[in-house]
């Protein structure tokens, strides 16, 4: 097989991935409520990251170090995997594997990302674990207290469990959060309240 070959192959999965995230898009419903596919632009720190160490301070320490564009370059792949990941677990869960899209999440390894633990929380939601549910919908918020896709998602938990009042309490936290009554996040807890549609 030639090296060209080998490089087109190499993304085949992944536009076969991305291929089933559009057609789940398109013909769930819950797709609508799914938010964007890229997480915000303040990702929190992955929950195994360590504290940056000294630089050493001998030049003779720092042979076979990474230079700083090495380093970004790393960066970068790492950013981009984690996209990547992010994107095809998103798309599980579009598509109503949500045990799977659950594992997915947790195997990107930043639980403590506002939009990883939004839709695990969402996930469990639609699995019926409410506790669970709860705790990452929480958790989110501790890392993104202005997250109103998650505000607006826990609103629908709260409306689910007969909680009418804690969940229009959560829908004014949307719209002060968006700026108004025209952000989606808003619409959509609006209609779970008003009891015309579920996500």
């Amino acid at each position: 097989m030639t090296k060209r070959n080998n490089h087109a192959l190499k993304w085949l999965p992944l536009a076969a991935l991305l291929g089933f995230a559009a057609s789940a898009a398109l013909n769930a419903p819950a797709a609508l409520a799914m938010g964007t596919e890229s997480p915000g632009a303040n990702p929190a720190p992955k929950a195994d990251a360590k504290p940056a160490q000294a630089k050493p301070k001998k030049a003779d320490e720092n042979k076979g170090a990474k230079t700083k564009k090495e380093d970004k370059k790393d960066e970068k792949k790492s950013e981009s995997d984690f996209l990547d990941g992010y994107r095809a677990a998103r798309a599980l869960i579009v598509d109503r594997h949500y045990q799977e899209g659950i594992a997915a999440m947790h195997a990107l390894g930043r639980d403590n990302h506002p939009d990883v633990a939004n839709y695990i929380g969402y996930a469990n939601r639609k699995l019926g674990n409410y506790d669970d549910s709860k705790y990452w919908y929480e958790k989110a918020l501790a890392a993104a207290p202005d997250h109103a896709r998650t505000w607006s998602y826990y609103g629908m938990w709260h409306a689910e469990q007969g909680n009418r009042l804690k969940a229009e309490d959560f829908l004014a936290k949307v719209k002060l959060i968006c700026g108004s009554a025209d952000c989606r996040e808003y619409r959509e807890l609006r209609e779970v309240i008003d009891g015309t549609a579920s996500y």
